[in-house]
């Protein structure tokens, strides 16, 4: 069974990739990911300065999902250099992506410059989160022509492939998608979290997180996700990073038949910690075997030819 994916050019020896913010904080950890399985890994969102994020609580599990309020934390482009450089000494053969981010469409360019200079192997740029403050007052994902404005400006400076990483909470994100691709993105990864949600501590009388608020991912977005894909798959010719709740092999047999190339696994590491990775791979070879296929791109889009 060949579980080997080509991607934007670029080579994953199987489809999984850790999802941005997972893992991915230093360049040891995210290495370690690769030592138990993982095809690439995604760095945590990088932003021009170093950002605190929110105060803890931060990350919840619930029956059903994860709700989280991080606040894109980080030590900021100038000084992540050596974290990719830790991981390129440790995991010299699988790619990596890096993650930036901006207050602002100017800054945003900024940060991806600087970023294309560092050993990374495409970037993906953080449109979606819904859960941190900025100078554009949304999520750039949230707007069509916001989302065109940022992706040319920094496709003007950025010459190795690029991502779009876009938002569910959008009422057409094929259009969304389509406006990405209009203004050269390479890929689209979809979705980062719904919401922003909310839980109670019925105790304190209070929202648990300390932000109030905060993103819902898990088997809660599992199905929004895979349809977020999906309309992705039929609106655009260019390939899909899927990621939202995939918990096990069933689920990533899923989101490529609804048309993602490669899977953004984050969800699986909280509920199996990184045997997720061989879990998945060893499903995903079972079913091809069992369903006869020899190659793994024969999933991607299958369920739009039923």
């Amino acid at each position: 069974m060949n579980l080997s994916v080509n991607f934007c050019g670029i080579n994953f020896p199987n489809p999984t990739v850790v999802a941005s913010g997972y893992l991915g904080v230093t360049g040891a950890s995210l290495a370690n990911c690769i030592k138990h399985g993982s095809g690439g890994v995604t760095g945590k969102t990088l932003f021009m300065d170093e950002r605190p994020g929110h105060p803890n609580p931060t990350i919840l599990t619930f029956p059903g999902g994860i709700i989280n309020a991080v606040g894109l934390s980080g030590e900021g482009i100038k000084n992540a250099k050596h974290e990719f450089d830790k991981y390129r000494e440790l995991a010299p053969e699988n790619p990596v992506i890096g993650s930036v981010a901006g207050k602002n469409i100017d800054e945003l360019v900024e940060v991806a410059r600087i970023m294309e200079e560092y050993p990374v192997d495409m970037l993906e740029l953080n449109f979606s989160c819904p859960n941190v403050d900025d100078e554009m007052g949304r999520p750039i994902a949230c707007d069509p022509q916001m989302t065109a404005n940022a992706t040319r400006a920094v496709r003007k400076v950025v010459k190795k492939p690029i991502s779009v990483k876009v938002s569910p909470n959008v009422p057409n994100i094929g259009l969304i998608a389509q406006q990405a691709e209009a203004e050269g993105a390479d890929a689209i990864t979809a979705v980062n979290t719904m919401g922003p949600g909310m839980l109670i501590d019925i105790k304190m009388r209070r929202p648990t997180l300390s932000n109030k608020v905060g993103g819902v991912s898990g088997q809660a977005l599992k199905p929004i996700a895979i349809r977020c894909v999906y309309d992705i798959y039929k609106a655009v010719k260019i390939p899909i990073i899927a990621t939202g709740g995939i918990i096990n092999g069933r689920d990533a047999i899923e989101m490529l038949m609804a048309g993602g190339s490669l899977l953004g696994i984050g969800s699986a590491i909280v509920a199996h910690d990184l045997k997720c990775f061989d879990m998945i791979t060893d499903k995903i070879r079972e079913f091809m075997q069992e369903e006869g296929f020899s190659d793994i791109s024969e999933l991607v889009g299958l369920a739009h030819k039923s």
